[in-house]
């Protein structure tokens, strides 16, 4: 039976396996077919904006919520 820890990492390295090949494979492979990852692929700049967007996301999640902790606990 599957639960959340198990859904989470493989929804992790399903977008590490995307993301790798839209930034670093891209290069050396051939065009995909799918639509999305072609565009991403072609894209010079904000490809980067889209991969990362989700880490920073995190980021500022996380950090709002250690800011609040300290505001709650002072």
């Amino acid at each position: 039976m599957l639960n959340i820890g198990h859904i989470i990492t493989t929804l992790t390295a399903a977008f590490f396996v995307v993301a790798s090949y839209v930034i670093l494979f891209n290069k050396f492979l051939p065009l995909s077919g799918i639509y999305a990852l072609d565009v991403l692929a072609q894209d010079t700049h904000y490809k980067y904006f889209t991969l990362f967007i989700i880490p920073m996301g995190a980021y500022f999640v996380i950090a709002n919520w250690v800011g609040w902790q300290y505001y709650q606990n002072s």
